[in-house]
């Protein structure tokens, strides 16, 4: 899965490793996330459930597309070896952690007989701020992505905790309404453990970054 790169020599090509292609890691993620929806599901509580609400089905397509991007950023920061370790710990956990939910979130759907993805250009219309998808609270913009690639050491550091530190914000902002107006309970308590969760993510990274 190696890529040629040119140089400023024409004749002289130089193979990079698959970890710097965008399209490598790309795929890495959609893998995770399919290998883990099968694990996702058998976390979660798949008893009889009542009958979702918009808020249900809307936040579940919603918060999979905006924990995709977690994933990729998570990916783009841990392509550059020399982050800092207990940054990198973190990451790894977004990675993983968040390519479950994902699974989990998709068999959700699944079992609701919904649609895996929003269909339309607007998110957030179940909580009543409705937005185009690419601008939910949180998103990385191309130019942030891009940024974070081509940082390194220190640097890598603080931008993608900046930029975790905000999607984490937006992806709460979500789950918190979730939390408040789901008819599912399992919705509910999902939503519920994304706010614990990236709450406490969120300290800790502030935390490391601050002690560089």
């Amino acid at each position: 899965m190696d890529q040629l790169e040119e140089t400023a020599d024409p004749d002289v090509t130089e193979k990079l490793p698959w970890w710097r292609s965008k399209l490598n890691l790309a795929v890495l993620a959609v893998a995770i996330a399919v290998l883990s929806g099968g694990l996702g599901w058998l976390i979660g509580n798949n008893r009889a459930i009542p009958d979702p609400n918009t808020t249900d089905l809307g936040f579940l397509q919603d918060m999979r597309a905006h924990h995709e991007q977690a994933v990729y950023l998570g990916l783009y920061y841990l392509s550059d070896t020399g982050t800092k370790p207990d940054l990198r710990d973190i990451a790894r956990e977004i990675v993983f952690g968040q390519g479950i939910e994902i699974g989990r979130m998709i068999e959700m759907l699944r079992a609701f007989g919904a649609n895996l993805t929003n269909e339309s250009d607007t998110a957030m219309r179940w909580m009543n701020e409705p937005t185009p998808i690419d601008r939910m609270p949180g998103l990385a913009s191309d130019a942030d992505i891009n940024k974070l690639l081509a940082s390194k050491g220190t640097d890598a550091d603080k931008l993608f905790v900046a930029l975790m530190v905000a999607h984490h914000q937006g992806g709460i902002h979500m789950a918190q309404y979730a939390v408040a107006h789901a008819n599912v309970p399992e919705v509910r308590r999902f939503a519920s453990s994304m706010v614990t969760g990236q709450t406490d993510e969120i300290s800790e990274m502030r935390a490391l970054v601050a002690g560089t």
